[in-house]
């Protein structure tokens, strides 16, 4: 008779157990990822989706470059409401003796409402006309609507153009841009690790069709799409925006210190005096009777202030404040009324609370310009250009108004100008000098010179004072309390007489001799002689072209050969 088998210990058993829901959990796992990876791989070999790197291969002049991606920002925007920067092209060859700059930022940074007058366009006019000897190449990349969740990215596609500087402009659109708690663009109110992981999701071909099925294509409709999208100064997801800022904005340092470039970074100015707030929410748990209280007092305020009884007004809206002291609007109207009354100082503080506690958040805060402050640091590596404390000091009694500051962020010329005068000696401060001692500020072109070289006619900027007054008839613009007065400011500048045509030409002939293998002048003047020689027009348009073979179209849309 044979002998009985004895059964396995316990503990072989649990062992063996272990390993077959190991080796089925891993199953799971696994053989999807290498189906979804074949699937992807199938996807790019058959050119199924689009590539979502920053720039693709193309020739400028002839030559091989380096051309922006017009599907890069696909990733962070809904179907239609994909938007991108300027074209721009970086030339495969870098020559010796190339200094090559890149500008990351939103729409201020890329110079709205017309690149072709951003401050980037007088640093590059500045280092020029003072590095004569030198080659320099500035590329803007700054867009409209977007982040610091978009410009790690721009970076790390920059780092392999071999660059020697990265300025950053930044902040504004952290709560209104992707994935900010603001936003009408993508889900919002992540923590970082999410937000780059649906970022890489969403840059797959696979995730360009799962993007695609059951979303509906939407139309871009400018800050009105924002209006319902209010967050409070005090609201929890702010922190995740503030964190998410400032380690977007340390690793974008990172990846450009390890390309080997230089980066300064800049504080945000932002119009404090005459831009009133866009949207304004009561405190929480706000009573029926303390809010019946609170209407009175500011209707008060309000009528005393229409009589210029500053003082009075002022009591009225600080007796408000002890019942609800977080709408912005009525810091606003204090402010304003400290500084009827010559009390700048103070009536700083409240503009400044006035934007902090700004609802629709689309102006960069107190607390990210600190975080750029903070990141600008020996530490990090990073310089400092403290904007704000530069338009500040530019500013009447020390508060940024329309004088540099269009609206709410975007810069007007001497705004531009002024910010390119502080990265211009930024620059130089470690450049070798051509003029035999260290540059300082009487060595810089005057901001009359710049616009000379850039062609900025009086033609333009009516042309562009009636298009910012235009953007004031929409809201958010319409809610503000000092709508009035910032279109009547518009008025009066888009209303100034244009110069002779004969004399705009001549303006944009001149600086075109000085820089003929400028597209973007090319590009203006082909738009302004549209309406008076189409054929000159058309000339200048075909030579506007970024990069070989872009496509250029006339005012009404028809294409440049």
């Amino acid at each position: 008779m044979p002998a009985p088998v004895e059964p396995a210990p316990a503990s072989n058993q649990r062992s063996s157990r272990g390993a077959r829901y190991g080796l089925q959990i891993a199953s799971a796992i696994v053989v999807p990822l290498v189906l979804l990876g074949v699937i992807e791989g199938a996807s790019r070999l058959f050119g199924v989706g689009f590539p979502t790197e920053l720039t693709v291969p193309c020739t400028l002049r002839g030559k091989p470059a380096a051309c922006y991606n017009l599907f890069f920002p696909a990733p962070f925007f809904p179907p239609g409401m994909i938007k991108t920067p300027q074209a721009y092209a970086i030339p495969a060859e870098k020559p010796q003796g190339t200094f090559r700059i890149f500008v990351l930022g939103e729409s201020a940074a890329m110079g709205d409402p017309d690149p072709a007058y951003a401050f980037s366009r007088y640093l590059d006019v500045m280092l020029r006309e003072r590095y004569p000897s030198m080659k320099f190449e500035v590329v803007n990349t700054g867009s409209v609507a977007i982040n610091s969740h978009v410009l790690l990215p721009i970076a790390k596609g920059l780092a392999e153009q071999r660059p020697d500087l990265f300025i950053i402009y930044s902040g504004n659109n952290e709560v209104v841009g992707p994935y900010g708690p603001g936003t009408a663009l993508t889900s919002s109110g992540m923590s970082l690790p999410v937000i780059r992981t649906s970022i890489f999701v969403r840059s797959t071909r696979i995730g360009q069709f799962l993007s695609k099925v059951g979303t509906q294509k939407k139309e871009w409709r400018g800050m009105e799409m924002f209006l319902d999208k209010q967050v409070r100064e005090n609201s929890p997801l702010m922190q995740y925006s503030y964190a998410n800022f400032e380690q977007n904005l340390r690793d974008t340092v990172a990846v450009a210190h390890k390309s080997g470039a230089r980066v300064i970074i800049s504080t945000v100015a932002t119009n404090l005096k005459d831009c009133g707030p866009f949207s304004s929410l009561h405190r929480e748990n706000l009573s029926q009777d303390d809010l019946r209280s609170w209407t009175t007092l500011v209707q008060q305020g309000a009528d005393l202030e229409s009589t210029r009884s500053f003082a009075d007004a002022l009591k009225a809206y600080q007796a408000a404040t002890k019942i609800d002291d977080q709408y912005a609007e009525l810091e606003f109207r204090i402010a304003r009324s400290l500084w009827m009354q010559g009390d700048y100082a103070s009536a700083k503080q409240h503009y400044l609370r006035a934007r902090d506690l700004d609802t629709l958040r689309f102006r960069a805060d107190s607390k990210i310009n600190d975080i750029n402050r903070s990141v600008a640091s020996p530490s990090s590596g990073a310089e400092l250009v403290d904007a704000d404390a530069i338009f500040s000091k530019e500013s009447p009694n020390g508060i940024i108004g329309s004088e540099l500051v269009y609206e709410h962020v975007h810069m007007t010329p001497l705004g531009n100008y002024l910010l390119a005068r502080a990265m211009f000696l930024q620059i130089a401060s470690k450049l070798p000098s051509e003029s035999g001692h260290p540059l300082t500020e009487a060595d810089v072109p005057s901001e009359a010179e710049c616009e000379q070289l850039l062609a900025f006619t009086g033609h333009d900027r009516s042309r562009i004072a009636t298009e910012m007054l235009d953007r004031l008839q929409k809201p958010p613009f319409t809610n503000q309390l000092n709508h009035s007065d910032q279109v009547l400011r518009l008025m009066l500048k888009a209303q100034e007489p244009a110069e002779n045509p004969d004399e705009t030409a001549a303006e944009y002939e001149w600086a075109i001799r000085k820089n003929p293998s400028d597209p973007v002048l090319h590009y203006n003047y082909g738009l302004f002689l549209f309406e008076h020689n189409r054929n000159a027009a058309m000339q200048q348009l075909s030579l506007s072209r970024p990069w070989d073979g872009f496509p250029v179209f006339t005012p009404d849309g028809t294409p440049v050969q």
